[in-house]
């Protein structure tokens, strides 16, 4: 094994366990903004919505949405990596595995820490899954192939998806509230503080995480 070759194992190894840990993370801090019932970020009230639609679980909706969006990537040539395709299904079943075993809270005092650990969380699982660098989540994909299709600001093209999925997860019985308005200023500076908290040494002890302005960085800005 040349030296070059021992050095990327250990690196990989890493970037994997990031990956995984931030997508199950992601599910998890989704699953605590429902317990704390003050209202979810745009893509949960979406899910839930569609989950009282359905009557299936939420977890299983945001597979299925996952999987809808992903194949939304075709006609804008975006091409998935291992981290978009581990998102579709990761994230859901971490979701529904959380939901499970977290009851709900009773009394403002408790709903308001689920909210805020929920938010925090994912800031966490952002920063780790997006450092890992396997590709974009579905979602994410979808608003930098749109905006480099239609030539319009990621932040243009971000609030108009993230504003049609709440309103059609409002619509559809999804739990709107100061926990969306909340999450929408904060998960910015979060995801960007942890997002260098974890970004992983390049091979010339460089991070990869920040350099060059990847359109991971476009997505994260609000």
């Amino acid at each position: 094994m040349s030296i070059a070759s021992g050095l990327r194992a250990p690196r990989l190894a890493r970037r994997l366990g990031q990956l995984y840990a931030g997508l199950a993370l992601y599910g998890a801090s989704s699953a605590l903004l429902v317990r704390g019932g003050l209202g979810l970020e745009p893509w949960g009230v979406l899910h839930q919505g569609l989950a009282e639609l359905t009557g299936l679980s939420m977890g299983v909706v945001a597979i299925a949405v996952g999987a809808v969006v992903l194949l939304l990537w075709i006609p804008i040539r975006q091409r998935p990596g291992l981290g978009t395709v581990s998102n579709v299904f990761a994230v859901g079943l971490a979701l529904d595995a959380t939901l499970a075993l977290v009851p709900g809270a009773h009394g403002l005092p408790a709903r308001v820490a689920l909210l805020v650990s929920g938010i925090v969380l994912n800031g966490v699982a952002t920063g780790l899954y997006i450092a890992a660098r396997f590709g974009p989540g579905p979602r994410d994909g979808l608003m930098t192939g749109l905006h480099r299709l239609t030539g319009r600001s990621v932040r243009l093209v971000r609030t108009a998806i993230e504003v049609a999925v709440v309103v059609t997860g409002f619509v559809l019985g999804g739990s709107v509230g100061l926990g969306t308005v909340a999450y929408a200023l904060a998960i910015g500076p979060l995801a960007q503080f942890f997002l260098r908290v974890f970004a992983v040494p390049g091979a010339d002890g460089g991070s990869t995480a920040v350099a060059g302005e990847p359109p991971e960085q476009d997505i994260l800005r609000r």
